[in-house]
């Protein structure tokens, strides 16, 4: 360089002047500064101008502010050019510059051209706002700040048109950055409320300004859907999955065996784009971190040599806020970038999973409940998105500790590796901690699954726990499996306080050891401020990444449990879609199927024929139908089928949408064909009863629709849909006989909707079959025989005997539907309440916190704070302590108290650790208390709750604080309350700390803390807003999801898969909508709180150095020590708060559902009955009314009857016309209006709940079986020894099933009985009744799908085995009841008529008709 400047670069006066009046000679300011940016520019442009290339959003049109920048641009170019030929001029006039003169303008013009060149680029290429440009406008402020004022200080100007263009170069650069900041518009595209960032200024970008408006906006009022802004196209699902997807189909390809772990993970990481660079993430994590630290030593320095001048302090304390302040703006950036990804890693694996589901097989469907498949989607998804905000540790937190040291060797020399090898020993202890509570989480993943799982059962079968009275037989099996769930959490807390103490003690053994050793290793090693406080401060930044890294490891090792669960997922066998050839003209199937149930069955149906499918319960009718949709494995054979498919299964399946879009199911709305259809499937009447006609909003599975409803509307589905083919698997079994035979008659018959459409009908209805063209009798899983009605009469085979049974009382199917669950002005009906609302709570109430610290315990909540008062107590007295013993060092007294220095520090460190120690384990001791105490009342109160709550309450809302919220007060909460607790003690010892050494700071904190509150409040509200519409947005995704698994064969059948695709990406898109700002929200609070935090370290220097004379080193070094501290424990700080305001928002929701209205107690003591009532079994009911919840009409109006021990009673009436209203009034699940029951003289209402349900038997209408045992769904207090198990299951005819299974009684029943048919799971409940054998039993029509034969068993069994007690029977099927001794005819709520079956019919009144359209009477 001496060469080109023609002088000495550095020159000799350079170290004079620094002292009094600093400067940077001429040369360096030609060469090196000017030359800064433009290196700057010129290696950036190629890669900016290749990704320009790639990303183009349309151009902007030509602005004021553009043209402007253009213009200033090329000024710039003309007055670096000027300096250019005033030199060639001044060499022709003899004057030669040096080389430099030459070059430096050159390059200066060069660039300009460029940087004008890029404004115009960026503009075609839509780009509003450039973050390139502006570091380059920047760089040159910067740059040429220095040449300006030592221009201003030199007194003559020897050059006088030098001088000149580089004010008009100085002037432009600026303007141009000021320029820089404003924004061009939008390029021509529109957007519906658009997210700002897409248009957001480069500077607006770093600092996230852009998201105060919605901060400002969530502070005034609360939050609502419609404020979100919609999501960035990048980030939608449409993008997301296909790309995840791609990958993991080529992984598949590769890797049919088994994929690797690694290599999966390396393809989901491809799978999401426009990854965080390393370099940025490089640079955020060390470049600054040890600017500060080296800024800081050279801080130290000045301070400890009192004769340097002033400005070095002030321009040091300056820098050091501006690198701090560098730091924050990147650090943010890069954990924007990784959040993103985090996000659209959860937007990808969610849609994989649910496209994954529409196609697996039923096996692989058998092999993973729906809990568990939801828990992948919820828990599994949510593990990936964290780790992406940690992946970077791994490489970063290593480099991080490898500097720390350098330094730190620097400063104290050998002496560094003793306290390297503490740290290096308390790596294994983490390790190990690590993986035990790794083991501890997966284990109490499991007992969280079961209890979920078990609860899911218990609140979906609610009613029949009720019924039966079984409620305290469960609530053990749930505590039970909690009691685990704890016992894990409690072990999992040891470890924690243990790894906690590790945590805080590891900075200060290091520090000890490390200063022990070095002070006694040599005499001459004298301790003094300099060298402990930024060793100090060496060690603290090192005890980050040493803590991390545990952290992270523990984090990877979590995931990947997670991968391999979600991997077996992807990996299970999908649906052969070609299993059924649907190209074969003649409609025939040949089907050679057996997997579980079918076996050789040759079936052909000619097209626009009608076909019948009769036999027996599970003979495999069912999975006939299945095998045509493709549901079953074909092992040989093949099947055809022509033409498109609507199927109505057996038990219908109807999505929560409006009862039209039920029908339409996708297709558009035709008017007349809608209004044909649904008065063919006999819905009009409905329509008219039902609160909003067809608009009305149908809860989860149909909830407030009768199983006869859900039926038809599932049934007018498939005649919508408009198929070739029909495939009906017994849709008349629901319905009241004259609504079956109107339906046969209007749809399904030769003359229906359906004539000339190829159908086939599985049915048990006998009545129908001799007006179909063809009938299968199936046997066991053959076609045993099959023709015409006539032929199969004639061949005189197991079809003939089968009707000759039956021919007699020529039975017409009966009706399951009752309307029980039709509540006219029911809550589901509008629209809202299907979402899962949850209360919006602004401001947290101190209520809840305090109800939380009554939970864990007052005594003990004020004793852990106590704790953490000690344990900070403790830190500041260990390091004044040092900064006392580096104060020895100026009084040069250090030889003589060394052990007396060592050893108290010693002390005071290791009371810290154990004091930490145990108040950490004190609070979570605490919180596991609380949490028992939470989870039992919400038990307890739920088991108590009145059928009603259930009936108008969504399931998944209850599941929801079972699951997330307990989650959420077991696990999150604690660590939660721990970090909060730990930050607040922090942040107030910090400022007491920096207060007492320079007492001048006590004016600074007012404001800042003023601000800090500021911003607080601002975050806190807006973030919590965010987080509840995330949650309400959330539940959404998981419902539609468990929706769709349970009618994926209906969404297949009629090939809709794409459409529930697309919705689901639709809810996890408006879910995520509302996630983004969540992440945004934490970025733009932590640039503002760090800003504050380096204002703290800024001041805390200012104050030291202004007073460095009065202030002794070992105070100041202290002080700023703890300054650089406190932007981290601020930050916590706020983010803490806010994660406890929503964290014990669980605690007040938990709450709210605790103290939820209970039903009369289960037993009261002094009006227990005697053991052996009801002796009699006299039921009399006086001016009994009743309704179903408050507000609603009345049920049953005034009835009066009395019934003597041992008569049969058939109840029957139209559909509504309150049939099961009064057998659940018996039980009072529907307590009374007005009137009274009495059982054998005793008043019902008087006795407790338990004491009467158990002496009441019921066979109910839906079967509900529990995921257990089949001994345990029988008798799951276990009262009844094996003999009489096996006696009533003789009884209920399903010894033959039972013993024929390997596990006998132990037989494992499926989530919902889901391996056993429906006419079986009616045995179970049958012989659940024979068990109890009480004097009064309650049938409600419980013959729904059972065939006849199984219908006559049940019949003849109650005959025999109920004779002496008294029955009261549902009927449908009128000839069940016809030797009854009475029979009770219900009319809107009020009886109608009530005799013997023979006299009612002589009176020719309503039961003579209903008789006559069966067929029973002339």
């Amino acid at each position: 360089v001496n060469k080109q400047c023609g002088s000495d670069p550095v020159n000799s006066s350079f170290v004079h002047h620094l002292v009094y009046r600093p400067d940077l000679p001429e040369c360096f300011q030609l060469s090196v500064l000017s030359w800064l940016p433009c290196i700057y520019l010129w290696a950036v442009c190629p890669i900016y101008l290749f990704y320009l290339q790639r990303n183009n959003r349309g151009y902007i049109m030509m602005s004021i502010v553009n043209r402007f920048k253009t213009v200033f641009g090329l000024a710039l170019w003309i007055v670096c050019w000027a300096d250019l030929f005033y030199t060639f001029h001044e060499t022709q006039q003899g004057h030669s510059q040096p080389p430099i003169f030459f070059v430096t303008p050159l390059v200066l013009g060069m660039t300009m051209l460029l940087a004008t060149f890029l404004i115009q680029f960026e503009r075609l290429r839509g780009v509003q706002s450039s973050g390139v440009l502006f570091i380059f406008w920047f760089l040159s402020v910067l740059c040429a700040i220095v040449p300006f004022r030592s221009k201003i200080l030199q007194a003559s100007i020897p050059d006088k048109l030098r001088f000149t263009t580089f004010y008009f170069y100085f002037s432009l650069v600026v303007c141009e950055l000021i320029l820089c900041c404003f924004n061009e518009k939008p390029p021509l595209f529109s957007n519906v409320n658009p997210c700002p960032e897409s248009t957001a200024g480069f500077l607006s970008t770093i600092t996230f300004w852009w998201f105060t408006s919605m901060a400002i906006k969530g502070y005034k009022v609360p939050l609502e859907a419609k404020d979100l802004w919609s999501l960035n196209q990048r980030d939608r699902s449409g993008v997301v999955v296909p790309k995840l997807l791609k990958e993991w189909e080529k992984e598949h390809a590769k890797a049919q065996s088994s994929p690797e772990e690694v290599e999966v993970l390396l393809a989901k990481q491809k799978g999401t784009p426009r990854q965080p660079s390393f370099l940025r993430a490089l640079i955020k994590a060390f470049g600054p971190y040890f600017l500060i630290g080296s800024a800081y030593k050279l801080l130290q320095d000045v301070i400890t040599f009192k004769d340097v001048p002033e400005w070095w302090g002030f321009a040091l304390a300056f820098l050091m806020f501006f690198t701090a302040f560098l730091q924050t703006l990147i650090l943010h950036q890069h954990f924007q970038y990784c959040f993103v990804t985090g996000m659209r890693l959860r937007t990808a694996i969610i849609g994989a999973i649910y496209r994954k589901a529409l196609v697996i097989t039923n096996a692989a469907k058998r092999s993973s409940t729906v809990g568990e498949i939801v828990n992948l989607m919820s828990v599994d998804a949510q593990r990936f998105m964290d780790l992406t905000t940690f992946l970077n540790m791994l490489w970063s937190a290593p480099l991080q500790i490898i500097l720390a040291l350098y330094f730190l060797w620097q400063n104290l020399g050998p002496s560094v590796l003793a306290g390297v090898a503490v740290m290096i020993l308390l790596i294994p202890f983490n390790a190990v901690i690590a993986m035990k509570t790794r083991a501890y989480q997966v284990e109490q993943m499991q007992y969280k699954d079961s209890r979920i799982k078990l609860m899911n059962e218990i609140l979906n079968g609610i009613k029949v726990l009720k019924l039966y009275a079984w409620e305290n037989s469960f609530k053990d099996k749930v505590l039970a499996i909690r009691q685990k769930e704890l016992n894990v959490l409690r072990k999992t807390a040891y470890l924690g306080a243990l790894s906690t103490m590790a945590w805080t003690s590891a900075p200060f053994l290091v520090a000890l050891t490390t200063f022990a050793v070095y002070v006694t290793v040599d005499e001459n090693n004298i301790l003094d401020a300099e060298k402990a406080f930024v060793s100090l401060s060496l060690f603290n930044i090192l005890r980050f990444p040493l803590n991390m890294l545990p952290q992270v490891i523990s984090s990877i090792v979590q995931a990947s449990v997670s991968l391999k669960r979600i991997q077996d997922f992807l990996s299970h066998d999908e649906l052969d879609p070609h299993s059924v050839d649907r190209k074969n003209l003649k409609r025939h199937q040949i089907l050679i199927l057996c997997t579980c149930c079918l076996s050789s069955i040759n079936v052909m149906v000619p097209q626009g024929s009608l076909l019948a499918v009769v036999g027996h319960v599970g003979c495999g009718k069912s999975s006939l139908i299945s095998a045509l949709l493709g549901d079953m494995e074909k092992l040989e054979g093949d099947v055809s089928v022509r033409g498109s498919v609507a199927y109505v299964p057996q038990q219908a399946w109807i999505q929560n949408a409006t009862v039209r879009d039920n029908i339409l199911f996708g297709k558009p709305y035709n008017e007349q064909k809608y209004r044909c259809v649904l008065e063919a499937c006999a819905l009009t009447p409905d329509m008219q009863v039902l609160p909003g006609g067809d608009m009305t909003e149908i809860g989860e599975k149909g909830i407030n629709l009768s199983g006869g409803q859900r039926q038809r509307v599932s049934l007018a589905r498939a005649l919508y849909s408009e198929a070739d083919i029909y495939l009906l698997d017994d849709p008349l079994s629901a319905v009241d006989a004259h609504v079956a035979k109107h339906i046969f008659d209007n749809l399904i018959g030769p003359e229906g909707a359906l004539k000339g459409k190829t159908r086939i009908l599985v049915t048990h209805g006998i009545s129908f079959l001799p007006q179909v063209d063809n009938i299968v009798v199936m046997v066991e899983g053959r076609v045993s025989e099959m023709g015409s009605y006539q032929q199969l009469l004639k061949e005189n085979g197991a079809f003939a005997e089968f009707l000759r049974n039956y021919a007699l009382e020529d039975i017409v199917e009966e009706d399951e539907a009752t309307e029980e669950e039709l509540f006219p002005d029911d809550a589901l009906s509008n629209h809202t309440d299907m979402v899962d609302n949850e209360p919006v709570i602004n401001e947290v109430k101190m209520k809840v916190y305090l109800e939380y610290a009554k939970a864990v315990g007052p005594l003990l909540s004020v004793f852990i704070c106590f704790l953490y008062g000690c344990q900070n107590a403790a830190a500041i007295g260990a390091n004044i302590w040092l900064s006392k013993w580096t104060n020895d060092a100026t009084r040069n007294e250090t030889q003589k108290n060394v052990h007396m220095r060592v050893g108290v520090y010693a002390a005071l460190g290791i009371a810290q650790g154990i004091l930490v120690m145990i108040s950490s384990f004190t609070l979570a001791m605490g919180n596991i208390g609380a949490a028992r105490k939470l989870h039992l009342n919400l038990l307890e109160n739920k088991l108590h709750t009145p059928q009603s709550f259930f009936d108008t309450t969504p399931i998944g809302r209850v599941i929801n604080r079972f699951s997330k919220d307990i989650y959420v007060i077991d696990e999150a909460l604690p660590s939660t309350v721990l970090m909060f607790l730990g930050t607040v003690f922090v942040s107030v010892s910090t400022m007491i700390v920096i207060v007492s050494s320079t007492p001048i700071f006590a004016v600074v904190i007012a404001p800042l803390t003023f601000i800090y509150i500021f911003v607080q409040r601002f975050y806190v509200a807006t973030s919590r807003q965010l987080k509840r519409l995330e949650s309400v947005s959330r539940s959404p995704i998981y419902s539609h999801f468990s929706e769709t698994i349970t009618g994926c064969s209906v969404i297949r059948a009629y090939s809709r898969h794409s459409a529930f695709v697309l919705m689901s990406d639709m809810k996890v898109d408006e879910n995520q909508k509302s996630y983004y700002p969540g992440i945004v929200s934490n970025r733009w609070l932590g640039v503002r709180i760090e800003f504050i935090g380096n204002c703290i370290v800024l001041f805390a220097a200012l104050f030291a150095v202004i007073g460095k004379d009065k202030l002794n080193p070992g105070l100041v070094g202290l002080s700023v020590s703890y300054a650089l501290q406190v932007t981290m424990s601020l930050n916590w700080m706020v983010r803490m708060t806010s994660d406890l305001e929503s964290n014990i928002v669980a605690v007040e929701r938990v709450k709210e559902y605790s103290e939820t209205k209970t039903e009369a107690p289960w037993e009261v003591e002094d009006k227990k009955p005697s053991s052996d009532w009801p002796v009699e079994g006299n039921v009399e009911f006086r001016d009994y009314s009743v309704r179903y919840r408050e507000g609603l009409d009345l049920v049953l109006k005034n009835l009066t009857l009395s019934v003597k021990g041992g008569e049969k009673i058939g109840i029957v009436g139209r559909t509504g016309a309150g049939k099961s209203s009064m057998t659940l009034c018996l039980f009072r699940l529907l307590e009374a209006a007005g009137g009274e029951i009495t059982i054998d003289e005793v008043k019902i209402a008087d006795i407790g709940l338990h004491d009467l349900r158990s002496k009441l038997t019921i066979i109910p209408q839906e079967p509900v079986l529990f995921s257990g045992t089949l001994r345990m769904n029988l008798d799951p207090f276990e009262r009844y020894s094996d003999e009489e198990v096996w006696k009533a299951l003789e009884h209920s005819h399903l010894h033959k099933f039972v013993s024929s299974q390997s596990a006998k009684l132990e037989l494992e029943c499926s989530e919902g009985g889901e391996n056993l048919s429906v006419g079986q799971r009616q045995l179970v409940c049958l012989a659940r009744a024979l068990l109890r054998k009480t004097r009064i039993l309650i049938l409600d029509e419980a013959t729904a799908a059972i065939d006849l034969e199984t219908d006559d068993l049940i019949q003849s069994t109650i005959r025999t085995q109920f004779e002496d007690c008294t029955v009261f029977t549902i009927a449908h099927r009128l000839n069940t009841i016809m030797d009854y001794t009475r029979v009770l005819v219900l009319d809107k709520g009020q009886i109608a008529e009530f005799d013997t079956p023979a006299n009612l019919i002589t009176k020719r009144g309503i039961f003579y008709n209903m008789a006559k359209d069966a067929g029973l009477a002339q």
